[in-house]
């Protein structure tokens, strides 16, 4: 009976006694055998990176980036899938939002189909731009659970927006990251670069070698080679040997 008023009680209030249910000799209990296992890891183990809150490199070159990221207002981060890049500069944005360094995140990516053509989409013009924009969606939910992600959004303390609504803003105030740069013009990533505003980082990401344009038509590679020039600006590339994505990603690759 009293069993029965402990679960009415979770339902209604949601808590559960789980002091009634410890000394509750009639609760049956699954013994589950968790082997070697432990949900802090071992010491020389290495757990998977989208569990663990605080983000470490796991190559030379993520390192790099990440210092780069700290240390620098505006940085290019070029190298081929599964490296890291776009995953490390949404990663640093919630850490600096969460931190109070900044007071809004602003994600941002050019709607360009991968090579082939999906045809006109249906509803409103959130709709049509989410399958162009669900990868900087998953960056987030793996760093945030996806109602605190809703929350944030509403709040305007997020913003997913296609590289087309940039311009004629100023971004001050926000951690700025742009995904996917391959498939912007020299023209776009001009744009969007002179959005960056007072107390602003901003992340440009990409991999020249797989831009959806026309050949000649991505500026990516341009613009980084004109910046290594700068000592404000950080051009970090980043090599097969930084991909953390499934070894036969970088085999792959190297084939290719």
């Amino acid at each position: 009976m009293t069993k029965q008023r402990s679960t009415k009680r979770f339902l209604r209030e949601g808590s559960l006694d789980s002091e009634q249910y410890a000394n509750d000799s009639k609760v049956r209990r699954i013994t589950v055998n968790h082997g070697n296992w432990s949900p802090m890891g071992a010491a020389n183990e290495e757990r998977d990176q989208s569990y663990v809150k605080t983000i470490k490199a796991k190559s030379d070159g993520q390192a790099e980036l990440l210092t780069a990221i700290d240390d620098k207002n505006l940085v290019l981060a070029l190298g081929p899938a599964g490296t890291g890049k776009t995953y490390l500069a949404i990663a640093k944005a919630v850490e600096a939002l969460e931190a109070g360094k900044v007071g809004r995140i602003v994600l941002s990516r050019p709607a360009v189909e991968a090579g082939e053509s999906i045809g006109f989409l249906p509803g409103d013009m959130e709709d049509k731009l989410a399958p162009y924009l669900r990868p900087l969606y998953d960056a987030l939910t793996d760093r945030l659970s996806m109602k605190r992600v809703k929350a944030l959004m509403q709040e305007g303390l997020i913003e997913i927006a296609p590289v087309g609504y940039m311009r004629g803003r100023t971004l001050n105030n926000a951690f700025v990251v742009i995904d996917e740069a391959q498939n912007c013009t020299y023209t776009q990533l001009k744009m969007l670069l002179t959005r960056l505003g007072w107390n602003s980082t901003m992340i440009v990401t990409g991999d020249p070698n797989q831009s959806d344009l026309l050949p000649g038509l991505s500026g990516l590679a341009t613009v980084a080679d004109r910046f290594d020039e700068l000592e404000t600006v950080s051009v970090v590339r980043l090599k097969d040997k930084d991909i953390v994505r499934h070894p036969l990603v970088a085999q792959m690759l190297g084939v290719l």
